[in-house]
């Protein structure tokens, strides 16, 4: 029986116009102007084995582990010697962590096998390598190298999703509509400014009167988006006895 072409993917597409994109991407940057990686590295296999491990971990978690573990293992040459059952203890804490520790070591032993120990810069090469994806690989492309990169995490996907800039669940899908719109020079701030915005302001229950976006976020203009949070009456005269 032949076998069924598979159906191409729905064509990333924006539901605002190019240049209103733009202006929300802007207008967020200007919210978050230290906007960054929140991730621990002095060189491009540092930022992998970290990215590696925030799969479904914070940055600040990470960020406790890592400083011993490149500590053992400074270079994919040491961690390629290794045994996935010596990681685990060491990374415990982040979750998955048998998962992460083969994939550490089978990635390790492919940047020596196949690239003399380096971290490769093209998106190719990154995402052939065992346990990095794509965002992954565009976490380290822009971070460590300068590539232009659009990592999409559960941030990214939730804002751009709940402001209306795109409607997908499909990190690529996300990643290629907003990748036709915004300057390629400008993804990874783009990224680092969407995933603060996600993790300060736009959090699951979210933030909305301290967003610079609201009058253009969809999710306000649905009658979704909480009423103002008000401060707490305190209990009792003022400390210093006075008027307030």
């Amino acid at each position: 029986m032949a076998r069924r072409a598979r159906r191409p993917a729905t064509p990333a597409r924006l539901l605002v116009p190019p240049a209103r994109a733009r202006a929300i991407v802007a207008a967020l940057e200007r919210q978050h102007p230290d906007a960054d990686t929140e991730l621990h590295f002095s060189n491009a296999y540092e930022l992998l084995v970290a990215t590696i491990l925030s799969a479904q971990c914070t940055d600040a978690r990470v960020n406790q582990v890592t400083p011993a573990l490149f500590a053992r293992y400074p270079t994919p040459a040491a961690l390629a010697r290794a045994e996935p059952a010596e990681l685990e203890p060491q990374i415990t804490s982040t979750g998955f962590f048998r998962a992460k520790s083969n994939s550490l070591v089978q990635m390790a032993r492919a940047l020596v096998r196949d690239h003399g120990g380096n971290v490769p810069a093209r998106m190719d090469a990154l995402v052939a390598l065992p346990g990095v994806g794509r965002k992954t690989a565009n976490v380290v492309l822009g971070h460590a190298f300068g590539v232009p990169g659009l990592p999409v995490d559960r941030h990214v996907l939730r804002v751009s999703n709940r402001i209306g800039l795109v409607r997908s669940d499909d990190p690529e899908v996300v990643e290629a509509a907003l990748g036709r719109v915004l300057p390629p020079e400008g993804w990874t701030r783009a990224s680092d400014t969407l995933i603060l915005h996600g993790r300060r302001i736009c959090r699951p229950a979210p933030l909305c009167d301290r967003c610079a976006v609201r009058g253009d976020c969809a999710f306000v203009r649905r009658g979704s988006a909480p009423a103002p949070r008000r401060a707490r009456r305190l209990a009792g005269p003022p400390r210093s006895g006075r008027r307030r």
